[in-house]
């Protein structure tokens, strides 16, 4: 397992850049808006990983994602909920 602290106002997509490549095989990965990035999305790619990430509000023309399956990204949420309690 690999751990990472970053400063608070790092953006999500560039501490998560950084742990890409001991992520583990995925078919998927979910994130937040705060994920979005092209650099990001194209590390996913090449890595054989589909991105489930809205689009930030700043983008022009928003990427479409699989809103059903983004849907289930609550389970996880509340999963690292219960772990912190």
């Amino acid at each position: 397992m690999v751990s990472l602290l970053s400063e608070g106002q790092m953006s999500d997509h560039k501490g998560a850049a950084l742990m890409l490549p001991s992520l583990p095989r995925a078919k998927d990965l979910l994130g937040d808006r705060g994920y979005d990035s092209n650099r990001f999305r194209q590390a996913l790619a090449a890595r054989g990983i589909m991105p489930c990430i809205p689009s930030s509000k700043s983008r022009k023309v928003p990427i479409a994602h699989d809103k059903a399956l983004y849907r289930q990204r609550h389970r996880i949420e509340n999963m690292f909920g219960r772990l912190k309690d």
